[in-house]
């Protein structure tokens, strides 16, 4: 399983991968992803993504969703 957590910008995505393990643990370096919205080539109107795998599927999607919602972003439901 793995998980995507969707972040306004590049300094937000940095500090949510960089606390992943200190509150979840996880011992995989998250990847980090820039998702251009369709159609638009500007930096500014980009979303950051943080690619977190979860092979033992112990992370609690509702507690991801939580945390990343104090940078302003969401967990992407698959």
């Amino acid at each position: 399983m793995r998980h995507v957590l969707v972040l306004p910008d590049r300094d937000a995505a940095e500090e949510v991968a960089e606390a992943l393990a200190e509150r979840f643990g996880v011992d995989e370096e998250p990847r980090l992803v820039r998702d251009a919205l369709a159609g638009e080539d500007d930096a500014e109107d980009a979303q950051w993504l943080v690619v977190l795998r979860d092979e033992a599927g112990r992370l609690d999607a509702d507690e991801l969703n939580e945390f990343v919602a104090g940078w302003d972003g969401w967990r992407e439901e698959p």
